[in-house]
Protein backbone atom coordinates (compact mmCIF):
# COMPACT_ATOMS: atom_id res chain seq x y z
CA UNK A 1 0.00 0.00 0.00
CA UNK A 2 1.23 3.48 -0.83
CA UNK A 3 2.14 5.54 2.29
CA UNK A 4 1.29 8.85 0.66
CA UNK A 5 -2.42 7.99 0.48
CA UNK A 6 -3.17 8.33 4.19
CA UNK A 7 -1.26 11.59 4.44
CA UNK A 8 -3.21 13.19 1.60
CA UNK A 9 -6.51 12.18 3.19
CA UNK A 10 -5.50 13.75 6.51
CA UNK A 11 -4.56 17.04 4.79
CA UNK A 12 -7.85 17.03 2.90
CA UNK A 13 -9.84 16.44 6.08
CA UNK A 14 -8.00 19.30 7.85
CA UNK A 15 -8.68 21.71 4.95
CA UNK A 16 -12.37 20.75 4.93
CA UNK A 17 -12.62 21.34 8.70
CA UNK A 18 -11.03 24.78 8.36
CA UNK A 19 -13.48 25.76 5.60
CA UNK A 20 -16.42 24.60 7.71
CA UNK A 21 -15.18 26.67 10.68
CA UNK A 22 -14.88 29.80 8.51
CA UNK A 23 -18.34 29.23 7.06
CA UNK A 24 -19.82 28.83 10.55
CA UNK A 25 -18.20 32.07 11.68
CA UNK A 26 -19.62 34.00 8.72
CA UNK A 27 -23.08 32.53 9.29
CA UNK A 28 -22.92 33.55 12.95
CA UNK A 29 -21.98 37.11 12.05
CA UNK A 30 -24.84 37.36 9.53
CA UNK A 31 -27.26 36.01 12.08
CA UNK A 32 -26.11 38.60 14.61
CA UNK A 33 -26.48 41.42 12.08
CA UNK A 34 -29.99 40.37 11.06
CA UNK A 35 -31.23 39.88 14.63
CA UNK A 36 -34.22 42.17 15.57
CA UNK A 37 -33.28 45.42 17.30
CA UNK A 38 -34.74 46.30 20.67
CA UNK A 39 -37.72 48.73 21.05
CA UNK A 40 -35.44 51.23 22.79
CA UNK A 41 -33.10 51.37 19.84
CA UNK A 42 -36.04 51.72 17.44
CA UNK A 43 -37.67 54.55 19.48
CA UNK A 44 -34.36 56.36 19.77
CA UNK A 45 -33.86 56.30 16.02
CA UNK A 46 -37.49 57.40 15.42
CA UNK A 47 -37.13 60.41 17.76
CA UNK A 48 -33.92 61.36 16.06
CA UNK A 49 -35.57 61.25 12.65
CA UNK A 50 -38.59 63.32 13.93
CA UNK A 51 -36.33 66.02 15.37
CA UNK A 52 -34.43 66.16 12.11
CA UNK A 53 -37.66 66.59 10.11
CA UNK A 54 -38.94 69.31 12.50
CA UNK A 55 -35.72 71.25 12.20
CA UNK A 56 -35.91 70.92 8.43
CA UNK A 57 -39.54 72.16 8.37
CA UNK A 58 -38.67 75.12 10.62
CA UNK A 59 -35.80 76.02 8.33
CA UNK A 60 -38.11 75.92 5.28
CA UNK A 61 -40.77 78.09 7.03
CA UNK A 62 -38.24 80.69 8.13
CA UNK A 63 -36.71 80.76 4.67
CA UNK A 64 -40.03 82.12 3.28
CA UNK A 65 -39.91 85.10 5.63
CA UNK A 66 -43.31 84.26 7.22
CA UNK A 67 -43.80 83.99 10.95
CA UNK A 68 -45.69 80.73 11.59
CA UNK A 69 -47.37 82.26 14.64
CA UNK A 70 -48.77 85.21 12.69
CA UNK A 71 -52.61 84.90 12.39
CA UNK A 72 -54.22 84.86 8.94
CA UNK A 73 -56.39 87.92 9.77
CA UNK A 74 -53.29 90.03 10.37
CA UNK A 75 -51.88 89.06 6.99
CA UNK A 76 -55.25 89.75 5.33
CA UNK A 77 -55.50 93.20 6.94
CA UNK A 78 -51.99 94.04 5.88
CA UNK A 79 -52.70 92.92 2.32
CA UNK A 80 -55.95 94.88 2.15
CA UNK A 81 -54.31 98.07 3.39
CA UNK A 82 -51.62 97.81 0.77
CA UNK A 83 -53.92 97.00 -2.14
CA UNK A 84 -54.50 99.95 -4.45
CA UNK A 85 -58.05 100.88 -5.36
CA UNK A 86 -59.65 99.44 -2.20
CA UNK A 87 -62.25 101.97 -0.92
CA UNK A 88 -61.95 103.31 2.58
CA UNK A 89 -64.55 101.73 4.81
CA UNK A 90 -64.61 104.60 7.28
CA UNK A 91 -67.78 106.72 7.00
CA UNK A 92 -67.36 110.00 5.24
CA UNK A 93 -69.18 113.23 5.85
CA UNK A 94 -72.79 113.29 4.65
CA UNK A 95 -73.48 115.08 1.39
CA UNK A 96 -77.12 115.72 2.34
CA UNK A 97 -77.77 119.47 2.83
CA UNK A 98 -78.50 120.60 6.34
CA UNK A 99 -82.00 121.86 5.56
CA UNK A 100 -82.83 118.49 4.02
CA UNK A 101 -81.61 116.66 7.12
CA UNK A 102 -83.83 118.84 9.32
CA UNK A 103 -86.88 118.47 7.10
CA UNK A 104 -89.54 116.55 9.02
CA UNK A 105 -92.69 117.23 7.04
CA UNK A 106 -93.49 113.57 6.23
CA UNK A 107 -92.04 111.83 9.29
CA UNK A 108 -95.47 110.40 10.12
CA UNK A 109 -95.24 108.43 6.89
CA UNK A 110 -92.16 106.43 7.92
CA UNK A 111 -92.61 102.86 6.74
CA UNK A 112 -95.48 103.73 4.39
CA UNK A 113 -95.53 102.19 0.92
CA UNK A 114 -96.04 104.36 -2.16
CA UNK A 115 -98.83 102.16 -3.51
CA UNK A 116 -100.85 102.43 -0.31
CA UNK A 117 -100.49 106.20 -0.17
CA UNK A 118 -101.34 106.52 -3.84
CA UNK A 119 -104.44 104.36 -3.42
CA UNK A 120 -105.67 106.52 -0.53
CA UNK A 121 -105.27 109.71 -2.54
CA UNK A 122 -106.84 108.26 -5.66
CA UNK A 123 -109.97 107.38 -3.70
CA UNK A 124 -110.37 110.92 -2.34
CA UNK A 125 -108.62 113.36 -4.69
CA UNK A 126 -107.43 113.81 -8.25
CA UNK A 127 -103.75 113.83 -7.35
CA UNK A 128 -101.21 111.03 -6.99
CA UNK A 129 -98.81 110.43 -4.11
CA UNK A 130 -95.96 111.73 -6.27
CA UNK A 131 -97.81 114.96 -7.05
CA UNK A 132 -98.83 115.45 -3.44
CA UNK A 133 -95.30 115.07 -2.09
CA UNK A 134 -93.64 117.26 -4.72
CA UNK A 135 -96.30 119.98 -4.42
CA UNK A 136 -95.58 120.26 -0.69
CA UNK A 137 -91.82 120.26 -1.29
CA UNK A 138 -92.13 122.98 -3.92
CA UNK A 139 -93.99 125.11 -1.40
CA UNK A 140 -91.39 124.51 1.32
CA UNK A 141 -88.28 124.90 -0.85
CA UNK A 142 -89.29 128.07 -2.63
CA UNK A 143 -86.76 130.91 -2.69
CA UNK A 144 -86.76 134.42 -4.10
CA UNK A 145 -85.43 133.07 -7.39
CA UNK A 146 -87.83 130.12 -7.64
CA UNK A 147 -88.26 126.55 -6.49
CA UNK A 148 -85.12 124.50 -5.71
CA UNK A 149 -86.06 121.67 -8.02
CA UNK A 150 -82.57 120.21 -8.23
CA UNK A 151 -82.31 119.92 -4.44
CA UNK A 152 -85.79 118.40 -4.23
CA UNK A 153 -85.10 115.81 -6.91
CA UNK A 154 -81.68 114.75 -5.67
CA UNK A 155 -82.85 114.35 -2.06
CA UNK A 156 -86.39 113.08 -2.64
CA UNK A 157 -85.94 109.75 -0.76
CA UNK A 158 -84.53 111.63 2.26
CA UNK A 159 -87.36 114.17 2.21
CA UNK A 160 -90.32 111.82 1.68
CA UNK A 161 -90.19 108.28 3.17
CA UNK A 162 -92.46 106.64 0.60
CA UNK A 163 -90.49 108.02 -2.37
CA UNK A 164 -87.62 105.67 -3.17
CA UNK A 165 -86.11 107.18 -6.33
CA UNK A 166 -84.39 110.45 -7.07
CA UNK A 167 -85.87 112.81 -9.67
CA UNK A 168 -84.35 115.09 -12.24
CA UNK A 169 -85.32 118.79 -12.11
CA UNK A 170 -87.45 118.18 -15.21
CA UNK A 171 -89.36 115.36 -13.49
CA UNK A 172 -89.95 117.54 -10.43
CA UNK A 173 -91.27 120.36 -12.60
CA UNK A 174 -93.52 117.95 -14.48
CA UNK A 175 -95.10 116.68 -11.25
CA UNK A 176 -95.54 120.24 -9.97
CA UNK A 177 -97.20 121.29 -13.21
CA UNK A 178 -99.49 118.26 -13.16
CA UNK A 179 -100.58 119.09 -9.61
CA UNK A 180 -101.37 122.67 -10.56
CA UNK A 181 -103.43 121.62 -13.58
CA UNK A 182 -105.47 119.16 -11.54
CA UNK A 183 -106.21 121.72 -8.83
CA UNK A 184 -107.43 124.21 -11.40
CA UNK A 185 -109.57 121.56 -13.11
CA UNK A 186 -111.03 120.36 -9.80
CA UNK A 187 -111.72 123.96 -8.75
CA UNK A 188 -113.60 124.69 -11.95
CA UNK A 189 -115.56 121.46 -11.58
CA UNK A 190 -116.47 122.24 -7.99
CA UNK A 191 -117.52 125.81 -8.70
CA UNK A 192 -119.64 124.76 -11.59
CA UNK A 193 -121.42 122.23 -9.41
CA UNK A 194 -122.01 124.92 -6.82
CA UNK A 195 -123.23 127.57 -9.28
CA UNK A 196 -125.42 125.48 -11.56
CA UNK A 197 -127.89 124.77 -8.80
CA UNK A 198 -127.14 121.06 -9.04
CA UNK A 199 -126.63 120.88 -5.27
CA UNK A 200 -128.99 122.19 -2.64
CA UNK A 201 -127.53 124.37 0.10
CA UNK A 202 -127.40 121.41 2.50
CA UNK A 203 -125.76 119.14 -0.07
CA UNK A 204 -123.20 121.78 -0.86
CA UNK A 205 -122.36 122.08 2.83
CA UNK A 206 -121.82 118.33 2.95
CA UNK A 207 -119.46 118.49 -0.02
CA UNK A 208 -117.54 121.28 1.64
CA UNK A 209 -117.31 119.37 4.91
CA UNK A 210 -116.00 116.19 3.27
CA UNK A 211 -113.45 118.14 1.23
CA UNK A 212 -112.28 120.00 4.31
CA UNK A 213 -111.80 116.79 6.28
CA UNK A 214 -109.64 115.24 3.58
CA UNK A 215 -107.55 118.40 3.26
CA UNK A 216 -107.07 118.62 7.04
CA UNK A 217 -106.01 114.99 7.19
CA UNK A 218 -103.32 115.53 4.55
CA UNK A 219 -102.07 118.62 6.40
CA UNK A 220 -101.88 116.67 9.66
CA UNK A 221 -99.91 113.90 7.95
CA UNK A 222 -97.51 116.55 6.71
CA UNK A 223 -96.95 117.63 10.29
CA UNK A 224 -99.04 120.80 10.24
CA UNK A 225 -100.43 121.43 13.70
CA UNK A 226 -103.94 122.80 13.25
CA UNK A 227 -105.59 124.18 16.35
CA UNK A 228 -109.35 124.06 16.81
CA UNK A 229 -109.53 127.83 16.29
CA UNK A 230 -107.66 127.56 13.00
CA UNK A 231 -109.95 124.81 11.79
CA UNK A 232 -113.09 126.74 12.66
CA UNK A 233 -111.76 129.89 11.04
CA UNK A 234 -110.86 128.04 7.84
CA UNK A 235 -114.25 126.37 7.67
CA UNK A 236 -116.01 129.69 8.22
CA UNK A 237 -114.03 131.40 5.48
CA UNK A 238 -114.79 128.62 3.03
CA UNK A 239 -118.45 128.57 3.96
CA UNK A 240 -118.63 132.35 3.57
CA UNK A 241 -117.07 132.20 0.14
CA UNK A 242 -119.42 129.45 -0.94
CA UNK A 243 -122.46 131.40 0.26
CA UNK A 244 -121.31 134.37 -1.80
CA UNK A 245 -120.79 132.11 -4.81
CA UNK A 246 -124.26 130.64 -4.43
CA UNK A 247 -125.89 134.06 -4.04
CA UNK A 248 -124.09 135.39 -7.11
CA UNK A 249 -125.18 132.33 -9.05
CA UNK A 250 -128.84 132.86 -8.11
CA UNK A 251 -128.69 136.52 -9.19
CA UNK A 252 -127.12 135.48 -12.52
CA UNK A 253 -129.81 132.92 -13.21
CA UNK A 254 -132.55 135.45 -12.29
CA UNK A 255 -131.16 137.95 -14.79
CA UNK A 256 -131.13 135.31 -17.50
CA UNK A 257 -134.75 134.39 -16.82
CA UNK A 258 -135.87 138.02 -17.06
Amino acid sequence: MDEDGPNERRELDQSTAADESATAAVTANDAAGSAPRSETETETETETETETESESAGTDSNSTGTDPAEPDSTRDDAAASSMPGVPDTEPEGSDVPEDVQKYARFKKMDGAQYDRVNEFLRDRTYITAREWAIARLCADFRTETGVEMTKIGENLPELVPFMTDTYTPQAVNQARSSFEDKVRTAGATFLYGAMCDFFTAEELDDVMYESTEVAKFLLEVEGVDLSVEDELEAEERISSVMREVRAASEELRAEDDS
